[in-house]
């Protein structure tokens, strides 16, 4: 079962809101639910972390080494960065965008071009998947959030549809959820590997 899960990204990518999304999601199924602060540079460009944790008793939201049952990666590097925290065997959903940090930017280093490889040679699971093509097709490049929950949504079968969409319109400003709706619903429907 995944009870710990990691939301990694880059701040202005709609990871809080992720997280948001899924611990009302979890709260509702009556789990005792923790969901971290940010950790990090939550300004645009930082690198950002959430915990989510379910269970029948969680003491803290603090995910240490080697014990993220999932990692939601937002952004490629970020799913290489935060690595360690995965569970052997467990699993990465990483969308394929690249968002080159200030080091890259400045030609201080090279962002590493084999990213996907690297993580199938930890043992992990990955589903890598081009999220930000999905959530422009839904209406909007900010949606990404919206879509990794949407794939995510389906390895947690526990939860059925109708209760991932009614927290998304719990949480969700209006004037947005439409948009958020139909990523949502393009990563459920997403192939994956």
């Amino acid at each position: 079962m995944i009870n710990n899960i990691m939301i990694v990204g880059v701040g202005g990518q709609g990871t809080l809101l992720a997280s948001k999304i899924l611990g009302r999601l979890f709260v509702d199924r009556g789990y005792d639910v923790r969901v971290s602060e940010v950790h990090g540079m939550s300004q645009r460009g930082g690198s950002v972390v959430t915990y989510v944790r379910r269970g029948e008793r969680v003491a803290s939201p603090l995910i240490c080494e080697g014990e993220a049952d999932l990692i939601l990666a937002f952004e490629e590097l970020e799913a290489a960065r935060y690595l360690p925290y995965l569970k052997t065997g467990g699993i990465v959903i990483a969308s394929r965008q690249r968002i080159e940090p200030a080091v890259v930017l400045t030609g201080a280093s090279v962002y590493p071009p084999d990213i996907g490889d690297r993580v199938k040679k930890s043992g992990a699971i990955l589903y890598e998947i081009d999220a930000l093509e999905a959530a422009i097709e839904a209406g909007s490049p900010k949606a990404v959030n919206l879509v990794l929950l949407g794939v995510l949504s389906r390895l947690l079968p526990e939860i059925e549809p109708a209760s991932w969409t009614k927290v998304i319109e719990q949480t969700v400003p209006p004037r947005f959820l439409e948009i958020n709706e139909r990523a949502f619903a393009a990563g459920r429907n997403m192939a994956i590997g």
